[in-house]
């Protein structure tokens, strides 16, 4: 048995299945770890920002796409919209419940990532000279 099909195992019993193609979870799955999802999750779960205080701490998108994907997490039910009835309007995002939850489970694999980055490039190197 793989190391895939021991993690797969079981998984035709359950509701969703990321692994099936027409599963609604799978949707899910990709605004969450998509280029810009995971960084505005994370960004979030420090605490309530408005849209361009969010643009600017997810250094290189664009407005367009975070506007996208921050209605693709708020249809997820991950984030929360708020906006406020001023002039010029206000408009607050946060993490719902089940947000702070995904985007907690996200921050330990971007810390894993970050802290593994010495041996990650010194992969690529080796990777690159056996290749050039």
């Amino acid at each position: 048995m793989t190391t895939t099909q021991g993690l797969t195992e079981g998984l035709d019993d359950l509701p969703f299945n990321v692994f099936a193609k027409a599963c609604p979870s799978r949707g899910t799955l990709e605004h969450v770890t998509g280029r810009w999802g995971g960084l505005a999750l994370g960004a979030l779960y420090e605490g309530s920002l408005r849209f361009n205080e969010l643009r600017r701490r997810v250094d290189g998108v664009s407005e367009k796409m975070l506007s996208q994907t921050l209605q693709a997490l708020e249809r997820d039910g991950l984030v929360h919209r708020e906006a406020q009835p001023t002039n010029p309007p206000r408009v607050d995002y946060e993490l719902t419940p089940l947000g702070r939850d995904v985007a907690e489970r996200l921050l330990a694999l971007i810390h894993c990532v970050e802290g593994s980055m010495e041996q990650v490039l010194a992969a690529r190197e080796r990777y690159d000279s056996a290749r050039a």
